[in-house]
């Protein structure tokens, strides 16, 4: 019933909106760029904002079609409200860290951008610095980089491991479905490598960072876009660019065969399937490449030397960070894999406790997979 719900609700949003779903022929084909949505839909610079309004007239705009309780609800007018993930820092001078950020726009008309971080501590550096590009949580659905969570993350990685620091803003469903997020983020990380030749649109980048040793990193639907990107560079190449290692937190991985977690969770489990799929509506299943790389044939392919995956005991996708591990382990790839697990925790602990010990221990550990390249 659930997944009705949700199907019913999209096509109602689909048909507000004018949008219309892409043949699953993309499916089959991950790295065909997919057709624009409409331009009402597409926001020039960043999304700030936590809804989207379709149709504004009094009978509907209260009238709640689904929600995701805590952080969506769709309304029967078609306006999309967010309710997590919503508040936003501006740029600055980090007075703890003293790490400076500031905001780009990568590309207006599709609605990507970034904040970017350089540590001050000295300034500027007497050698180029890698360079870190993360890509924020969220279920695809909210969140962003500018967020009190993201930017204060940032600001503590940049810091520690001294790097320069890329956080990816990409757009968000349901009004850009998956893979959209994806796409977007591949343009993010062509972007950034037009800085190889030191001649690229972004100073920072032209100037401080080091292509050669590039880390890419992410929590949850972030980290599945990390893992996307690293199996792309892989397969298609990234000229200018060597991607050093690749650093996975809880990494949102899903599959058609239950794994031991989710045969124990069911209802928990159906919860995850109902999300995808509405973040995904034109998605083939729980095997889509997008969400199960075990089903992406270029996966032995993947574009770095070595991973690092963490995951949480109390973690419903906890086995499918272990499981990602075997399916490298298995595909022929060259490179070395390794899986934390923090007991006691669960999904994404680190974002919503990060004064906490284990949050502090894994901060260091992604510091520590950085500095050892």
């Amino acid at each position: 019933m659930g997944l009705l719900i949700i199907e019913k609700t999209m096509i109602r949003w689909r048909s507000l909106c004018g949008y219309q779903p892409q043949p699953l022929k993309y499916l089959h084909h991950r790295h065909q760029p997919l057709p624009l949505p409409p331009k009402p839909f597409s926001p020039k610079i960043k999304p700030l904002h936590s809804s989207t309004t379709m149709d504004n007239s009094p009978s509907t705009d209260t009238e709640v079609a689904y929600e995701i309780p805590p952080i969506l609800k769709v309304y029967k007018n078609g306006r999309i409200e967010r309710l997590e993930g919503v508040q936003v820092l501006p740029p600055e001078l980090h007075p703890e860290t003293n790490v400076e950020s500031k905001d780009v726009v990568i590309s207006e008309e599709h609605g990507i951008s970034a904040r970017l971080y350089i540590p001050k501590t000295t300034y500027p550096p007497p050698q180029k610095l890698p360079l870190l590009v993360y890509f924020h949580g969220g279920a695809f659905i909210i969140e962003t980089p500018f967020s009190p969570t993201y930017h204060n993350l940032l600001n503590t990685l940049v810091s520690e491991a001294n790097v320069i620091g890329v956080s990816v803003h990409y757009r968000r469903a349901p009004e850009h479905p998956v893979p959209v997020a994806h796409h977007d983020s591949w343009a993010a990380l062509k972007w950034v490598a037009s800085h190889a030749a030191g001649n690229g649109p972004e100073e920072w980048l032209n100037d401080h960072a080091d292509l050669g040793k590039l880390f890419l990193s992410g929590d949850s639907a972030g980290a599945n876009i990390a893992s996307y990107l690293g199996i792309r560079v892989g397969s298609e190449g990234l000229p200018g660019v060597k991607v050093a290692g690749i650093a996975l937190a809880h990494p949102y991985f899903w599959g058609e065969e239950a794994l031991e977690c989710e045969a124990k969770r069911p209802e928990d489990a159906a919860k995850v399937l109902q999300l995808w799929r509405f973040s995904c509506p034109s998605t083939s299943g729980s095997d889509d490449p997008f969400i199960n790389p075990g089903k992406d044939p270029n996966l032995g392919k993947l574009g770095c030397e070595r991973v690092l995956v963490f995951v949480a005991e109390k973690d419903l996708l906890k086995d499918r960070g272990w499981y990602y591990k075997e399916l490298l382990d298995k595909s022929g790839w060259c490179g070395s894999v390794e899986v934390l697990e923090t007991k006691e925790e669960n999904h994404v602990f680190h974002l919503l406790n990060p004064s906490c010990e284990n949050a502090k221990l894994l901060l260091h550990r992604i510091v520590s997979f950085i500095k050892q390249d």
